[in-house]
């Protein structure tokens, strides 16, 4: 006689968060924001000296950490389901909606999704004012305080990915 299997819970992937096609559109674009599109194996302190690793995380990251591909792709994925997760229960219109909600998990993962939740921006969403919700990724472009050119063109091309296919 075999014992029962235990029941894991199910294991979340972003795919499953988010859609295939928003998935396709934000892992890249982050990626690229955050990194460069580079995968930095080894921690170090950003522009304003949070420490970071792999394609942009932040949690849990110290000095002299070391991490592997894999263990990057990992990361990635958990870190923008942490994100895209909070982005939808704050703004559940952008569901189905895979170029303004990229644009929207790409601002969270940038600035937190408690100031993303707060922001203009979730509330024009909310509000059916898209566009108007588009031009208001622009005012996040400041990191310590300072205007930060990397953030001007970040919210720019947010800005352009969330203009895509608005809704009518």
């Amino acid at each position: 006689m075999t014992a029962p299997a235990t029941k894991r819970p199910p294991v979340k992937t972003l795919v499953g968060v988010i859609g295939a096609a928003a998935a396709l559109i934000v892992t890249p674009f982050v990626s690229g924001w955050e990194s460069g599109g580079k995968v930095y194996l080894k921690a170090y302190p950003d522009i304003v000296g949070v420490w970071t690793i792999c394609g942009g995380e932040t949690l849990g990251v110290k000095p002299g950490m070391v991490e592997t591909v894999e263990g990057c792709r990992l990361r990635e994925e958990q870190a923008l389901i942490r994100h895209a997760e909070p982005v939808l229960a704050c703004t559940p219109v952008l569901r189905g909606r895979p170029n303004q909600l990229s644009a929207a998990i790409s601002l969270a993962y940038n600035i937190g999704t408690t100031a993303y939740c707060r922001s203009t921006v979730a509330r024009l969403f909310n509000a059916g004012r898209w566009a108007a919700a588009c031009e208001g990724f622009l005012a996040w472009n400041r990191a310590g305080g300072r205007v930060v050119h990397g953030l001007v063109n970040r919210r720019r091309a947010e800005r352009a990915l969330c203009l895509k296919e608005l809704p009518r």
